[in-house]
């Protein structure tokens, strides 16, 4: 159980049974009357934000939160199948995974956090390789700037990628932005 005081940045509370994280934090001692304490919260199911302030005798539950590192296996439909350290299958909805399904590679190792036993955020390694799988024909003689364009992995996942990258090429991405990094080889 924690009290007002024990609020900061990155603290992981728990309202009505949902896990938040507190993404701002800010101290009010108004001229007369008790301290507030206004945060930023962000619920970690479903990752919509609120705005909650706290007086000083307020106590909020801290959330059952697990940390498992698994491995990447396979697909087996709406499913994506891990394997933990005993090598025990674990399958995690796509809808958990979001985007960073595009990302995972066989034998990507992420972090699952856990809430009451329920999967519910995967983080993934900074950086991934991927190959692309299709892209368009970059237009000459555009190249005063740094000019982009389409290009997709696996999964039919559009990025964007420099005017030299052609199909076959192994490029990474850094999997917080999606954005292009480098290219790792040519076809």
């Amino acid at each position: 159980m924690y009290t007002a005081s024990d609020l900061r940045k990155g603290l992981r509370i728990e309202i009505d049974g949902v896990p938040y994280l507190i993404t701002e934090f800010q101290f009010v001692k108004p001229g007369k009357g008790q301290a507030l304490y206004n945060c930023k919260l962000k619920n970690l199911v479903t990752g919509a934000t609120l705005s909650k302030t706290y007086r000083s005798n307020d106590r909020m539950d801290e959330p059952q939160l697990d940390e498992k590192t698994l491995r990447f296996s396979y697909v087996d439909g709406p499913h994506y199948v891990f394997l933990d350290k005993n090598y025990e299958q674990v399958p995690i909805d796509a809808d958990v995974l979001g985007d960073a399904r595009f990302y995972l590679n066989e034998d990507t190792e992420v972090a699952v956090l856990y809430h009451n036993g329920r999967p519910i955020d995967v983080t993934l390694p900074t950086f991934v390789e991927k190959t692309i799988v299709r892209s368009e024909p970059g237009a000459r003689g555009n190249t005063a700037t740094n000019v982009l364009k389409s290009a997709w992995i696996e999964g039919d996942y559009e990025i964007q990628v420099p005017l030299f990258v052609e199909q076959g090429d192994i490029v990474r991405l850094d999997t917080r932005t999606g954005e292009y990094v480098d290219r790792v080889s040519k076809r």
